[in-house]
């Protein structure tokens, strides 16, 4: 990952110009122990692109992108992906020549890291770089309503329900006509 590469069409900031901060400061605005940041660094996990450390006592020095990768890293961790499976992920960017991090977008379910190139391409980093397929429903959605709008629809057949069956009488009619009184004889 190089602090010094810039997005397409900006130019790159002078060394002498850009503006690190220490370890202890990257931890604060991270949210990880001086132990886990030094850990990382000397692993090769986030190494500080403005100054590296150069013998005891040296203070390595962290570019603004170098702590956006950490919060990245942070969150990851947060979500339960194992440190074990960052590393990977990051090798991964690293072998196919992504340079920044910073640049691109990380998505996890807890379990592995995937790498969302744009809303309909996911990369699913731990497996190789196996893509991995996304249904929008929203599209979903409006795509069948407008495929139906152009074809017939059918009311549903109402069906009689009757909650109790109708009384009956047993053999003889009463000779009562619904609406009318009944007359004595």
């Amino acid at each position: 990952m190089d602090a010094h590469s810039e997005p397409a069409g900006r130019p790159a900031v002078p060394p002498n110009q850009i503006r690190g901060w220490r370890g202890t400061a990257a931890c604060r605005v991270v949210g990880i122990s001086y132990r886990q940041l030094d850990y990382w660094a000397r692993t090769g996990l986030v190494e500080p692109s403005i100054r590296r450390a150069s013998g005891s006592g040296s203070n390595r020095l962290y570019s603004f992108r170098d702590i956006i990768v950490l919060k990245v890293i942070k969150r990851l961790l947060d979500a339960g992906v194992s440190l074990q499976n960052i590393r990977k992920a990051v090798e991964a960017l690293r072998s196919r020549g992504v340079k920044d991090l910073a640049e691109i977008t990380l998505m996890s379910d807890g379990s592995t890291v995937y790498e969302c190139r744009s809303a309909g391409e996911v990369i699913d980093l731990l497996r190789g770089g196996q893509g991995v397929f996304g249904i929008a429903v929203r599209t979903t959605v409006t795509e069948v309503m407008g495929r139906l709008a152009t074809l017939p629809g059918e009311a549903p057949v109402k069906t009689p329900t009757r909650l109790h069956p109708p009384e009956q009488t047993k053999g003889h009619h009463t000779g009562t006509v619904p609406g009318r009184r009944r007359t004595a004889s």
